[in-house]
């Protein structure tokens, strides 16, 4: 049976890093899918843009799905990370 290596600090901090970046990409599916939140109310409740409700139901619509999306990206990657580096 083979013994498992001790990974050097080279490469704890390697995979570390790639830990953080995978957060920092959930960060930014975060970040946008509450922009479109704060744009699709942004067109339902200001007058200015009566014409252009459609366009705020959208991104409503589209909220939850980069939400969802960046939460399942998160997780998939963390657990490929987990069972290669683990």
């Amino acid at each position: 049976m083979e013994e498992k290596k001790d990974l050097i600090l080279r490469d704890w901090l390697a995979i570390e890093r790639t830990k953080l970046a995978n957060e920092r990409t959930f960060l930014a599916y975060f970040r946008t899918a509450f922009v479109f939140l704060a744009t699709g109310m942004t067109f339902l409740k200001l007058d200015y843009f009566e014409d252009f409700r459609w366009l705020g139901v959208i991104f409503l619509a589209l909220f939850p799905v980069m939400l969802i999306l960046g939460i399942i990206r998160l997780f998939k990657v963390k657990r490929n990370i987990d069972r290669y580096y683990q």
